[in-house]
């Protein structure tokens, strides 16, 4: 199936040809289908809800717990912004045949709302600017139904070219005269919940090779800026999802998609690939958040309280645990101790103990001390009020119960039982995570070693006019983290914010 070029192109890539081997048998037997046991959800079943004494010492053990400590905002940011437009590109394609520009637009409601609220966008000011240049009035194209106008210098090169940018250079926010990208907004964040005593906030972003420099440009021209302004110090680092990452591609029968000249297709893996980005991380804490989900400021308030929640939950969870590991890895420990830290393992960390109950002592000490000794990722729930994606579940592996985060892709739903599961999850995932990735003894985990790699998908996409069959690694707050410790706690929904398509940037100003 395999040449001596097709092997020599996988090794110049540093993929190892065993994992090629791999991802080609989960084409022709794809992947197996999650055992949801059921939801996660408030009351002692998966998800913690604290009070407002407990938000208060949370806060303060994190507050209190930042001397010597490296913390770290970790950002995927290489998405690119195009789908964000998907709408206006149909209006666009679709121009010519309407004879009525007007009726349409009182059909379609978002091209509607965008044009109503254009010049409530930050970039307002830059479209206006750049149709300027070339003798072109935005008002007078409002005027006189030119929307087309309008989208082409908002979305093609000729213009701004956003269609093109990944989301983090797009003008998000507007303050008065001034304005943010999202790459802005996250510095104003990590300034107020990442910053260490030394007043330096550590922040990195995973961004695509092609857009580095356009991201350098936009650092140099803000960066003294935003430390004279929030008084910190930013260390600003990036990196790109690795070509041994990438995965290869198949035609519809399941052989490697070859290009025109014979070569194998690889393409990227997905954000499940960005686990090999988040290992080379050296923090003791590290906060993961997507580029697109934050808030102008007058809505930020929330949102640096409960990261200092969860962050202040994740110190005190470890702190435990690795006070637990140092005695189970000891020589005397007490049997009245050793069921304390069932009880714990049981009651705060969701940590399944029905497959120890009656071993023996030194069983149940090496059964624990491995299950304890694993990075611990404390994620934020909002209540699911109907949005697409990953939730909290209760899911069944080898006979044992776990907490995770669980895509619906990921679901048997023409299984009517777990297709009510399912729908039953009264919580959501918002990318809202905070995790710890160093064991008892100081030393780093090794990530690689805690991912479920039976947790891909498999998508249809095509090239050059033909259909293929595209793999993604298992993503990184789902099977990438599978075998974490794994604690929800219920956040305000103000945490999941995102922007999917542009009119959810008119929305965010009048939240």
């Amino acid at each position: 199936m395999l040449n001596k070029s097709d092997i020599k192109q996988i090794k110049d890539k540093g993929i190892n040809s065993n994992d090629i081997e791999k991802q080609l048998a989960f084409f022709r037997n794809g992947f197996p289908f999650m055992q949801l046991y059921s939801p996660a959800t408030i009351d002692n079943k998966g998800i913690d809800k604290f009070d407002s004494a407990k938000i208060e010492r949370l806060v303060k053990l994190y507050d209190n717990s930042l001397s010597g400590k490296e913390i770290i905002k970790f950002v995927p940011a290489s998405g690119a912004a195009s789908r964000m437009f998907k709408s206006l590109f149909s209006f666009n394609e679709n121009y010519n045949g309407f004879e009525n520009v007007q009726d349409y637009l009182d059909k379609n409601k978002f091209v509607s709302e965008f044009f109503n609220g254009i010049k409530n966008f930050a970039f307002y000011d830059d479209l206006k600017h750049t149709l300027k240049k070339d003798n072109l009035s935005i008002e007078d194209c409002l005027n006189e139904n030119k929307f087309n106008v309008i989208i082409d210098y908002l979305l093609l090169e000729k213009g701004l070219n956003y269609a093109s940018l990944p989301k983090g250079l797009l003008k998000f926010h507007k303050y008065g005269s001034d304005y943010r990208t999202a790459f802005e907004e996250h510095f104003v964040e990590a300034a107020n919940y990442c910053r260490n005593k030394q007043n330096i906030a550590n922040l990195h972003f995973t961004i695509s090779p092609e857009h580095i420099d356009k991201f350098n440009a936009l650092l140099k021209s803000v960066l003294n800026k935003y430390e004279d302004l929030l008084g910190v110090k930013f260390n600003i680092s990036y990196s790109v999802q690795k070509p041994s990452t990438d995965t290869i591609a198949v035609d519809m029968n399941n052989e490697p998609f070859r290009e025109n000249d014979g070569s194998l297709l690889f393409r990227p893996g997905g954000h499940g690939a960005l686990i090999e980005n988040l290992n080379d991380m050296q923090g003791d804490i590290i906060f993961i958040k997507n580029i697109d989900n934050i808030v102008p400021d007058r809505l930020k308030g929330e949102t640096y309280l409960y990261k200092k929640v969860i962050a202040g939950y994740l110190v005190e969870i470890q702190k435990q645990i690795h006070q637990y590991l140092e005695e189970l890895s000891s020589d005397n420990i007490s049997d009245e101790r050793l069921k304390s830290i069932v009880d714990y393992a049981d009651r705060i960390l969701k940590i399944p103990i029905e497959n120890i109950q009656g071993d023996n002592k030194s069983r149940i000490i090496k059964y624990l001390f491995s299950k304890l000794n694993r990075p611990v990722r404390v994620c934020g729930m909002v209540k699911n009020e109907g949005e697409p994606g990953g939730g909290p579940f209760w899911v069944k592996n080898n006979n044992e119960v776990s907490l995770q985060i669980v895509e619906s892709s990921q679901v048997n739903l023409a299984d009517a039982r777990q297709k009510d599961i399912f729908n039953s999850s009264t919580h959501f995932n918002p990318v809202d995570l905070v995790c710890g990735v160093k064991d008892y003894q100081g030393k780093k985990f090794n990530l690689l070693n805690y991912s479920d790699p039976n947790t891909g998908f498999i998508s249809v996409k095509s090239k050059d006019g033909r259909d293929l069959k595209a793999l993604e690694l298992p993503g990184l707050w789902n099977g990438a983290m599978a075998d974490w410790i794994t604690v929800f706690v219920e956040v305000p929904v103000i945490a999941f914010n995102p922007v999917k398509t542009i009119n959810d940037l008119l929305k965010k100003e009048h939240q």
